[in-house]
């Protein structure tokens, strides 16, 4: 457990040993929802991976502030400043306020945030709540000589800034690669280069999300506002910023460049990203009719889905894969991902009626030892997982007989399944009406078994035990009565 924690830098490209920049303490960023439609799996995969490295160092005793921003304003369609933005795009269609938009889908990704058993970040700031800290970052980085304003919008001068930084150190791409790509401006552009991007932008005559600035009405860039928003909640520098990896190439990259040419500094010492999410081996996207939201998701309204699969059962879908790789949904995969998820919650509720005994025949010490190297090497819930299921087997055959265990060892146990299943992997049990009916129906089924055996009729009891077992229910007899559990 004293382990150094290892952490993967998509800014050096090697996994590095995880120092904060103040004892104790750790700022963390993560770019949040653009809240102009329905939070997707995507959303949540990368909010769940963030909830449990949080989660992770609260365990480990970090005092953490996360800060997980809220775009609702300054989102075009496009990422070279073309096209309409997002909101008033959505707005207009509906014939609603842009901010009915944003109020919408922003308590829809918070009920499905909760749903899936997050944990709320420490500060939740909006782009619209900060626009007077984008317009002063905006106008130092005027002052700096790495932006210039033209027509009463304000662009990143790129060229300039790349003559003596390297602007794409975070995706290692080539600049004049880059430039090559990147279609010649047309005469009429205001952009002095072809890579230079808006800090803020002038609002047409029919833009309703408008602000006063120096140059001007107009509306914050996209990727202005993190810089902004983490810069006053977390300081000009500070341990880690996350999000999706498909922000690497142009937010994060456009994000780095603008606190150095304000703070002359990297916002960041680690950076963090989670990978895309695919099904039955394919990209997951609406154009291939692949794509389905979170509530399709539980409900199984979905042509792909053969059933509705809890939240529980996707959260611990999602841990199964390491936040780096690429995560496969499918519906063999979900089905295994709800058993192993029963699984962990049966052994959790066998530990506490363990009987224990003055002698271990099984070594806790290394299975504690085992989870926590994993966690420690890069958060790899996977073979923290695989580690945990270990201990299933381990509960599994104290219970049955055929190991023992002390009172410490036993408590050892349980701990480690709290501490990881429910406050690190953020877990909990699932009840609902069905569940309860499951256990009306079988706790009268077991009455009318015990009933069998006291008129030592043991051909009827057998036949009852044999028969919930070829459906997945084991019986169990012991001197304190009988119990069933679910079996996979």
């Amino acid at each position: 457990m004293g382990a150094t924690l290892k952490i993967y830098n998509t800014l050096s490209r090697t996994t590095e040993d995880f120092k904060p920049i103040h004892a104790g303490h750790i700022g963390m960023y993560v770019c949040g929802p653009t809240v102009y439609n329905n939070a997707h799996l995507g959303n949540c995969r990368t909010y769940i991976s963030f909830d449990t490295i949080f989660r992770y160092f609260l365990h480990l005793g970090y005092k953490v502030r996360y800060v997980r921003n809220i775009t609702d304003a300054g989102h075009l369609e496009g990422d070279s400043d073309e096209g309409d933005d997002k909101f008033a795009k959505k707005a207009k269609l509906e014939q609603v306020e842009p901010m009915e938009i944003v109020q919408r889908f922003t308590v829809d990704f918070h009920k499905v945030l909760e749903q899936l058993n997050t944990l709320p970040p420490s500060i939740e700031p909006t782009a619209t709540g900060h626009i007077l800290e984008q317009i002063e970052m905006a106008q130092k980085i005027i002052d700096s000589g790495f932006a210039y304003e033209k027509n009463g919008s304000v662009y990143f001068d790129v060229e300039k800034f790349a003559q003596k930084n390297k602007y794409t150190e975070l995706s290692n791409r080539n600049l004049d690669e880059l430039l090559n790509n990147t279609r010649e401006l047309e005469g009429q552009s205001e952009k002095k280069g072809r890579l230079d991007f808006a800090l803020w932008i002038k609002a047409k005559p029919e833009h309703i999300m408008r602000w006063n600035s120096p140059w001007g009405q107009g509306f914050p860039g996209w990727h202005i506002e993190c810089s902004a928003m983490s810069s006053k909640y977390l300081g000009n520098e500070f341990d880690i910023h996350g999000g999706g990896m498909d922000l690497i190439p142009t937010h994060h990259t456009n994000e780095i460049a603008q606190n150095i040419a304000c703070h002359q500094k990297q916002p960041a010492r680690y950076w963090i990203h989670t990978n895309m999410l695919t099904v039955n081996s394919q990209k997951m996207s609406k154009s291939l009719g692949n794509s389905f939201l979170p509530n399709e998701l539980f409900s199984g309204n979905h042509k792909l889905l053969d059933k509705g699969y809890s939240p529980m059962t996707v959260r611990f879908f999602m841990l199964q894969a390491h936040y780096r790789s690429t995560l496969d949904f499918s519906n063999e995969a979900l089905q295994a991902a709800e058993k192993g998820y029963q699984r962990l919650m049966n052994a959790v509720k066998l530990i506490a009626n363990l009987k224990t005994s003055n002698l271990s025949t099984v070594n806790c010490e290394v299975l504690i030892s085992s989870v926590y190297e994993a966690m420690n090497n890069d958060f790899n819930t996977p073979i923290a997982l695989a580690n945990l299921f270990d201990g299933v087997r381990i509960i599994n055959s104290v219970n049955d007989g055929k190991e023992s265990i002390t009172e410490k060892d036993k408590q050892t146990l349980q701990k480690l399944f709290n501490d990881f299943l429910f406050d690190i992997f953020g877990l909990k049990e699932e009840k609902n009406s069905t569940s309860e009916n499951i256990d009306g129906l079988m706790n009268l089924i077991l009455e009318i078994r015990n009933e069998a055996k006291a008129k030592k009729d043991f051909s009827t009891s057998d036949l009852i035990r044999n028969k919930l077992k070829e459906i997945g229910f084991e019986i169990k007899d012991g001197k304190d009565g009988t119990e069933f559990s679910i079996v996979n």
